[in-house]
C-alpha cells in the first residue's frame, strides 16, 4: 500500500500537532477531530515516524475526560522529560459547560505523566491551574514547556484582561524548578498587537533564538520572530510567515541538528474551493534551513523528495522548452492524465522583465481551466490561483475576477534559474520555490488531470521537468 503524502487518520482530521523526538523517532501527537455533532470531546492521538515518509498511526493517546470533566476537550500542549526519565505532558483542559466569571468556557493548564516510555499517561487533576489575575480565564491555552538552564519555562497563549479587544494577546510565562509548582512572571512576549498568539514554541539554533506562534487575528498563519537572547528583543524578519493561511498551528521539533515544522493543511467547508476554511485537516511537515543572517527558509524534507521513485510521463515536449510571450500568452499543456498523487520538480529560467510564468495543475486539455502556481518576478511573489472562479450570475461583472488570486507569498525572483517543487495529493497542493518559500493550499475542483506551463509578458524557459509518484 502506498503511503499517503500527508497523514490523515481514518475517520478524522488532524488538528494541532505536539511534536517530540526520542531516539530518532518523531512522536507526533495531535488533536483528533472527528467533527461529530454533538461533540464527543477532543482527545490526543499519536502518529510516529522515523523517516518522514512512513507514518504509523498509534491511535488514541490521551482520552477526553468525559462530558462532565474539566478536560472534556484535551487541547494543545507540549511534552518534556525530566532528569529521572519521567515524561510530563502539559495540555489545555476545556469543557464548554464550565464557565468562568466572564461567562466564557474556562481554559486550564492540565498535567499528566508517563513512566513507561511515552505510552500510558496518568492525569493529575490536582495540578490543573487557570489564568492568574490580570489575564482572561477563557484564553489560557497551549502550554509550551522547555528547559532553560536550571529552570523550566512555560509559555501560554493568553490575553490581558484589559485593553483594546483585538490587541490583548500575549505570550504569558511561568517558571518552575520541579515541573509541578509554577510561578507567573512577566510575559515572554507582549506586542499588544494580536487577538492571541496560539501554539507558542521557542528554540535555539546556533546564535539565534526563535519564537514561533500562530496569529489568531486577521491573517491566521504561523509566524516567527528571532532574537540574539532569550530575553529579546524579538526581531521581525522580512518574511515572517512560515507558509500560507492554509498551513496552521505549526510547532517545531529538532532531530540530529535539523529543525522541522509540523502543522496541518486546513480543509474547506463542503469540500469546495469557495467554502470557508475549516479547523483541522491533514498533517504536513516542512524543514527549516537557517540562512547566514539567521532568517529561515522552508522546504520539503529531503526524505520526502527522495521517496518519489516512479517517473511519470506528462506528455509535455522534452525540455529545454522556450516560451516567448512578448505580446501574447504562450502555453504548453501535457497530453497525459496524472495520478492522484505526484511530485513535480521543474527548473525554470526567467528572463529579465518577465511578468509571470505558471505551472498549471489539474488542467483541461486546452489549459483554459486549471489551478496554478504562478511566479510573478515583477512583484517578487509566488501565487496560487485557479480558473474559473466563483460565478454569482450570468453577466461578466458577476464573475469574481476582481479576486485576483487565492494566496500569495513573498518570494525573490531575480532573472535566472529557479526551482519549483509541487507535491499534489488529491485536493492538497504544496509548492516550494527555490527551497526557501512554501505555499500550501487546497484545490478541490479537478477540471482535468493535465499539467502545463504558461508564460505571459516576456520569455521563460522550462529547463528541466521531472514528475514522479511513489511505488
Amino acid at each position: 500500500m502506498t503511503e499517503p503524502l500527508f497523514f490523515q487518520p481514518e475517520g478524522g482530521w488532524v488538528g494541532d500537532a505536539i511534536p517530540f523526538e526520542q531516539d530518532g523517532v518523531l512522536h507526533l501527537w495531535y488533536l483528533f477531530d472527528d467533527r461529530v455533532v454533538p461533540r464527543t470531546g477532543m482527545p490526543w492521538h499519536l502518529v510516529t515516524t522515523s523517516d518522514l515518509v512512513h507514518f504509523e498511526d498509534r491511535g488514541l493517546a490521551v482520552p477526553s475526560g468525559g462530558p462532565d470533566a474539566e478536560d472534556f476537550n484535551v487541547y494543545t500542549g507540549s511534552v518534556v522529560v525530566d532528569d529521572e526519565g519521567t515524561a510530563h505532558l502539559f495540555s489545555t483542559a476545556q469543557n464548554p459547560g464550565r464557565l468562568g466569571p466572564d461567562g466564557r468556557p474556562l481554559q486550564l493548564v492540565a498535567h499528566a505523566t508517563s513512566a513507561d516510555g511515552l505510552r500510558d499517561w496518568v492525569k493529575h487533576p490536582e495540578l490543573t491551574f487557570g489564568a492568574p489575575e490580570g489575564f482572561e480565564p477563557g484564553d489560557w491555552r497551549d502550554p509550551f514547556v522547555f528547559r532553560d538552564g536550571d529552570i523550566w519555562r512555560m509559555l501560554v497563549a493568553a490575553r490581558h484582561a484589559e485593553g483594546p479587544d483585538r490587541r490583548r494577546g500575549t505570550v504569558a510565562q511561568l517558571t518552575s524548578t520541579d515541573l509541578v509548582t509554577w510561578t507567573p512572571v512577566e510575559p515572554f512576549w507582549d506586542p499588544r498587537r494580536y487577538i492571541a498568539h496560539e501554539c507558542p514554541d521557542v528554540f535555539r539554533w546556533g546564535d539565534w533564538w526563535y519564537l514561533v506562534y500562530s496569529e489568531f487575528s486577521d491573517a491566521f498563519c504561523t509566524r516567527y520572530r528571532m532574537a540574539r537572547s532569550i530575553e529579546g528583543p524579538w526581531i521581525v524578519p522580512e518574511d515572517d510567515a512560515v507558509d500560507s493561511r492554509a498551513f496552521y498551528a505549526a510547532k517545531t521539533v529538532e532531530r540530529e541538528g535539523r529543525r522541522f515544522f509540523v502543522g496541518w493543511i486546513a480543509t474547506r467547508e463542503g469540500d469546495t474551493d469557495d467554502g470557508a476554511w475549516q479547523w483541522a485537516g491533514a498533517m504536513s511537515v516542512l524543514e527549516a534551513e537557517q540562512r547566514t543572517d539567521g532568517t529561515l527558509a522552508f522546504r520539503f524534507p529531503d526524505e520526502f523528495v527522495a521517496s518519489f521513485t516512479e517517473p511519470i510521463a506528462a506528455g509535455v515536449p522534452q525540455p529545454p522548452l522556450r516560451l516567448d510571450a512578448t505580446d501574447r500568452l504562450a502555453q504548453v499543456v501535457g497530453t497525459a492524465d496524472l495520478p492522484d498523487a505526484f511530485l513535480l520538480t521543474a527548473e525554470i529560467e526567467i528572463a529579465a522583465d518577465l511578468e509571470e510564468v505558471a505551472v498549471l495543475l489539474r488542467a483541461t486539455a486546452d489549459g483554459g481551466e486549471a489551478g496554478m502556481i504562478r511566479l510573478e518576478p515583477r512583484r517578487d511573489r509566488v501565487v496560487f490561483d485557479r480558473w474559473p472562479r466563483t460565478l454569482t450570475g450570468d453577466e461578466q461583472w458577476q464573475i469574481s475576477g476582481d479576486v485576483p488570486f487565492v494566496f500569495e507569498r513573498p518570494c525573490p525572483l531575480p532573472p535566472g534559474r529557479h526551482r519549483v517543487e509541487i507535491a499534489v495529493e488529491r485536493d492538497i497542493v504544496v509548492a516550494v520555490v527555490d527551497r526557501r518559500v512554501a505555499l500550501s493550499t487546497r484545490l478541490y475542483r479537478r477540471a482535468g488531470e493535465r499539467i502545463g506551463f504558461a508564460v505571459d509578458g516576456g520569455v521563460a524557459e522550462l529547463v528541466s521537468l521531472d514528475i514522479r509518484t511513489r511505488s
